[in-house]
């Protein structure tokens, strides 16, 4: 079956698509997560998928055909369940339900990790099964596209429930194998199984026995089914003399199957009958299979279509093919289940946070409805789990410890679904999956995120993949990968015009792989390659050349063996030098990709994963309408994830070894590059994503240096989410260092946001809140933050919030206690009359504001009079703004007498002072002109006419020829100002 690289046939790659069949037969529908059974000596599953993680209320209705069955089933199995009542194993079985049901109700790290945890019953939907055959599987697939999938209906659905049902012939179905790739949910259908069983919701076995493949792969010494059964259930020891005795009606699972070599010859594997003869584990598999052994028992297999072909046709009485979330249907009910969950938002959040959930279940939906790409990822249960693992991290995240990064969710997803596992156990390499993904796969991922390209061509997948193939090892081991793995990360893609191109099931892999393949070390030249085989070479040379010649030496005083010697470590301390060469080239890589100029107009890097998963809300791209440019803003920050202790650790355990050492002298030659580039200045978006890169490092000693480089931190118009403000908190949070400016201009903090950056704030001397909806509550906090003693907040602007009366009293509070502010600006807060008044009674109390900003807010003569009696008797306040406020004729001239040099201030009102210009004019209008996208207009356009009637008339009243050059000079900026704003051009 095996063809070489040059007889692979044209369209061999295309026949890899997914065969997910589009079907809407009735089903049942049961809610649960996957778990891991974490007891010693029972460990049968060892990859945990989450992926069918959803299940409507354990009492949801089961498949109306099955009925029947069960009522005939249960009259079936009361007569050996009142045998079984007599004897002493109904309590050794009792006892092995409620062992399986604890071991299978653990979570996984990854479940309680990454978002709320559910409970097996609680959250699980079925992915749909079709029966199939021998010669279905051994047979290419002829559908080349997705949409000719979705054409078909799903004709051969079977559930869960009634795979031991009778065959087409009337024969009763023995030995079931049901087979998937990776990620279509083998393993919690396999769970969902044995808790069914546990719960008595599966009558048809009175007994359950799981056994994991893998763990009885790494036995090697005979041993008896019945010492097997007790050596992994000791509570069973009462059960098993009765296994070949009774009509004990029992079900053998045996969970992935491709990790044991079968031999179905009888040269290879010995007859047994007898439970209790000791042969090796896979002699026992083997006879179960033939039912030479227990020939009454039930057994159903799962394994990876690879190694479907073990086990001989003969020896199968029902093939079964897991194909996922086929119907779009299973995947909303996944959705809405798993995000409407009430522990999904966390704690103390249920009010606002209720909405927030129903509102990305609608999009996520809609944006399924449109054939998006995400539709065939989903198509996969486990990519379910991953798209709502990822919006939990983006929308409901408080907090950020360490472990919780986004380039660790990739990490522990893939460990969920390869945990280590070798790609084929027949090779002698015993090469791991994920290695053979990051040198293939991630070498695709590499070549399109440099060429900026997402679709891929057949040419382009033969490149990466057959190319290189020259041993029959290499050739069995890209037909196992196509057939197991290769859907797993490539998918048709959907968009018109490229129906015969493949993209990567989720944008974000392909840049994550890309990481993989740089940080790993696969992108090397040729001389790399063949310098780094000789250096191990040399060195073992070297170790045993150093023994004999220190033997030598001391016999004969040859002089010449020394500097032999020291010649061979020549080659060795050469490629060294190479390799450190290779770690700054990776080092560069970075932050050549992180600081890209051409995407410094992007949204940030949270954002786009936000788009890519929920889609953008608006009109759809016309179809001749040219593509936006492709942008990969999260290699580089993938590439410094990777590198954390976490993730090395986890990629470790499959089979991806990253060294400390490695590490360590990439972020030696980052300092010299990043954080060299990182001082230019950066824009808001941009800067958001290398402090996002500096999170996901979890490097805090190289964090600590950057971030010291950051005296201004501009994040204007960023949406600041409660993650983006935690990750702003965690990496400012490696220093202690002053920060002179902190611009938060316009993105969108409330009162949270405020508490979780509360420790930054606290550092900052310039601070910038405005255009931020911050009402009463959030003044509350601003109040606490000036209280604090150890607040250097000198510069405040709250410009543009609703603040309000009760805002202005907090701040009032503030105001009296605060040591360290000097100006704050309250410009267009809603404060009215009663506000300023609040104001102005506590700012006798303070001794160091100077600069006071209470313009726009409504205030009348008398609040605006007071306000002035006040500042004059202050030790420092020098300067109030009063511009667009209600004050009449008699205010202006009122508040006109101020001289600076005798009352102490300078209230800033109008354009005008007296019959000169004001010196603040021009920033006067500077404020009106930034300002005016967030003021009324028509209220802007009566204060501008006003502004320009006392300038005309301050002008005729002055005889200077200079004080009048100046008054026409500021009229025609205020005339210009009207006439934009009249045509709507401002």
């Amino acid at each position: 079956a095996m063809q070489c690289q040059s007889c692979l046939p044209r369209g061999s790659w295309m026949q890899m698509c997914l065969s997910l069949p589009l079907t809407r037969v009735t089903r049942s529908v049961y809610l649960c997560a996957a778990s891991v059974p974490g007891a010693e000596g029972s460990y049968f599953l060892r990859k945990i998928p989450h992926r069918s993680s959803i299940s409507l209320l354990r009492g949801c209705a089961h498949s109306q055909g099955g009925s029947q069955e069960h009522s005939a089933q249960r009259s079936s199995s009361r007569h050996g369940m009142s045998h079984l009542r007599n004897l002493a194993s109904s309590d050794a079985i009792k006892k092995h339900q409620k062992t399986l049901s604890a071991w299978f109700s653990n979570q996984p790290n990854e479940e309680r990790q990454f978002g709320p945890s559910f409970s097996l019953d609680a959250v699980h939907v079925d992915p749909v099964i079709q029966e199939s055959s021998l010669e279905e599987i051994l047979k290419p697939s002829p559908d080349l596209t997705i949409q000719n999938q979705l054409q078909q209906t799903c004709s051969r659905v079977i559930s869960l429930q009634n795979l031991f049902d009778v065959d087409a012939c009337g024969r009763q179905v023995k030995n079931v194998v049901l087979y998937g790739t990776v990620g279509t949910g083998k393993s919690t259908l396999i769970k969902k199984m044995v808790v069914d069983w546990c719960h008595g919701r599966l009558p048809r076995f009175e007994l359950v026995v799981p056994f994991s493949c893998e763990d009885l792969s790494y036995s090697r010494a005979p041993i008896s089914l019945r010492h097997l059964i007790t050596k992994k259930y000791q509570h069973l020891r009462d059960v098993v003399p009765m296994l070949s005795t009774s009509n004990l009606k029992v079900l053998f699972i045996l969970n992935g199957l491709e990790h044991l070599n079968l031999d179905f010859r009888l040269a290879g594997t010995e007859l047994c009958c007898d439970p209790s003869e000791p042969v090796p584990p896979s002699a026992i598999v083997v006879n179960l299979l033939r039912k030479y052994l227990l020939p009454e028992a039930s057994i159903i297999v799962t394994t990876r279509p690879s190694a479907v072909r073990r086990i001989p046709g003969k020896y199968v009485g029902r093939y079964a093919k897991i194909c996922g979330f086929s119907d779009t249907n299973l995947q909303k009910l996944y959705f809405q289940m798993r995000l409407s969950q009430p522990s999904c938002s966390g704690e103390g959040s249920a009010g606002s946070s209720s909405g927030e959930q129903e509102n990305l279940v609608e999009m996520l939906s809609r944006n399924l409805e449109r054939h998006n790409q995400i539709a065939a990822a989903c198509f996969l249960p486990s990519y379910c789990w991953l798209v709502c693992t990822t919006l939990h991290f983006l929308h409901f995240t408080k907090t950020v410890p360490p472990s919780q990064t986004l380039s660790g969710i990739y990490t522990s997803f893939l460990r969920l679904n390869f945990s280590g596992e070798v790609l084929d156990s027949t090779d002698p390499t015993n090469i791991s999956m994920m290695k053979y993904v990051a040198k293939t796969v991630g070498k695709l991922a590499y070549e399109g995120v440099m060429s900026r390209k997402t679709c891929f061509s057949e040419s382009d997948l033969q490149q990466c993949f057959e190319v290189e193939m020259k041993t029959e090892s290499e050739l069995n081991l890209l037909e196992v990968f196509r057939s197991d793995v290769f859907r797993f990360f490539l998918t048709p893609c959907v968009q018109p015009g490229k129906e015969h191109t493949f993209v990567f099931t989720i944008p974000a892999m392909q840049e994550y792989l890309a990481a993989l393949y740089v940080v790993l070390g696969e992108k090397k030249t040729l001389a790399q390659r063949v310098g780094k085989e000789l250096t191990e070479v040399l060195g073992k040379v070297s170790e045993d050349v150093a023994v004999v010649v220190s033997i030598i030496s001391k016999v004969l005083p040859l002089r010449f063996l020394p500097v032999l010697f020291n010649l061979l470590k020549i080659f060795p301390r050469y490629f060294s030098r190479m390799s450190g060469k290779e770690r700054d080239a990776i080092a560069h890589t970075m932050a050549e990709e992180l600081f890209k100029e051409e995407d410094y107009n992007n949204d940030d890097v949270l954002d786009q994963i936000n788009f890519s998963i929920l889609g953008v809300e608006g009109p759809m791209r016309h179809p001749d309408e040219a593509p936006d440019d492709e942008v990969f803003e999260l290699f580089p920050i993938f590439m410094g994830g990777i590198l954390s202790r976490r993730n090395r650790a986890i990629l470790e355990q499959l089979g991806c070894s990253i060294k400390n050492l490695a590490a360590f002298e990439i972020a030696k030659a980052m300092k010299k590059t990043v954080i060299r580039n990182s001082r230019k200045g950066l824009p808001p978006s941009e800067l958001m994503d290398y402090l996002f890169f500096l999170h996901e490092f979890q490097n805090e000693r190289f964090t600590a240096e950057a971030v010291r480089s950051l005296r201004t931190v501009n994040l204007s118009s960023v949406k600041m989410t409660p993650l983006k403000c935690s990750v702003l908190a965690s990496v400012m949070g490696t220093t202690c260092h002053q920060v002179e400016e902190l611009n938060l201009t316009s993105c969108n903090l409330d009162t949270n946001s405020l508490r979780i950056l509360f420790p930054v704030l606290l550092r900052c001397k310039a601070l910038h809140l405005q255009l931020n909806s911050l009402g009463s509550d959030a003044c509350k906090e601003i109040r606490d933050l000036l209280l604090h003693d150890k607040c250097v907040v000198s510069n405040l602007r709250l410009a543009n919030n609703p603040v309000g009366e009760q805002g202005a009293q907090y701040l009032a509070e503030a105001l009296a206690g605060n040591r360290s502010l000097t100006h704050l600006s309250l410009l267009h807060t809603a404060l009215g009359n009663q506000g300023a008044e609040v104001i102005a009674q506590h700012l006798a109390k303070n001794q160091h504001l100077q600069e006071l900003n209470l313009g726009y807010n409504s205030l009348t003569d008398t609040a605006a009079l007071h306000v002035v009696e006040v500042a004059k008797k202050h030790v420092t306040l020098d300067k109030v703004h009063l511009y667009f406020n209600d004050i009449s004729e008699d205010g202006k001239r009122a508040l006109h007498s101020l001289r600076a040099d005798r009352d102490g201030v300078r209230a800033l009102v109008f354009l005008t002072a007296g019959t000169d210009v004001s010196d603040y004019w021009s920033h006067i209008l500077n404020v009106v002109q930034r300002n005016l996208p967030f003021w009324d207009r028509e209220r802007v356009l009566q204060h501008l006419a006003l502004i320009l009637q006392d300038l005309e008339s301050s002008r005729k009243q002055t005889a200077n020829p200079w004080r009048k050059a100046k008054f026409l000079r500021v009229e025609n900026e205020v005339k210009k100002m009207l006439g934009k704003l009249e045509h709507g051009t401002l």
